[in-house]
Order: structure tokens, then C-alpha cells, then sequence
């Protein structure tokens, strides 16, 4: 059995992937992949996503210009997580920002 079996997709079908610069070692955003997503980005070399709010394929870039070539893809130890290593062009994050992760947080901004 290969690892694509042992995927372990959530109830929806979805599995987050997180997408990593292959130079900077940046996590730069997560995002959500069904298995379709995922055949999809290995056919063609660029981070294909699941979009839950607009409930359609997205390609990271298709609109920005901001593209991830993809480099590797790697499955955690446990199968409920994907790991996009790629070569980001531009932002990775939709507000222009280079990495999503731009927020920190304190125990003081918990309620």
C-alpha cells in the first residue's frame, strides 16, 4: 500500500497542506486539499487547493501571479497533514503579505 492510501482525510474529504519556502524554510500559509487537489498539483507542478468558501480547484496564482511551483510533497508521520515544499513567487498571502503567519499571538489575546 502506498502513502496516497494512508492519507487520512477529514469528514469533508479535505486534508490541510501547508506550503513551505524552499529556500527560506518560511512556513508562508495553510490551506486545503481533497484528493482531486492533490493529483492535481503533482500533474502539474503547481499547488492546486481546495477552496471551502468558494467550494471550487484553486490554483495558487491563477489570479495574483503569485505562484508556488512545487518542489516536494511530504505526509506527516500520523497522514492528517501535508507539507508543500515550493518556490513562491510573490506573496503567499492574499492580504500582499510574503507569509500568512505574519500575526503574533500572546496568552493575553486569549479570552
Amino acid at each position: 500500500m502506498g502513502p496516497m492510501l494512508e492519507i487520512r482525510y477529514n469528514s469533508d474529504g479535505l486534508v490541510p497542506a501547508i506550503a513551505q519556502d524552499e529556500d527560506t524554510r518560511e512556513v508562508l500559509m495553510l490551506a486545503w486539499m481533497n484528493e482531486e487537489a492533490l493529483r492535481r498539483t503533482f500533474a502539474t507542478g503547481k499547488a492546486t487547493y481546495w477552496s471551502r468558501s468558494r467550494q471550487e480547484y484553486w490554483v495558487k496564482g491563477e489570479t495574483s501571479g503569485h505562484h508556488q511551483a512545487v518542489v516536494n510533497v511530504a505526509l506527516d508521520c500520523d497522514g492528517d497533514a501535508i507539507l508543500l515544499t515550493v518556490r513562491q513567487t510573490g506573496a503567499a498571502c492574499h492580504t500582499g503579505n510574503r507569509t500568512c503567519f505574519f500575526t503574533d499571538l500572546t496568552a493575553q489575546d486569549l479570552p
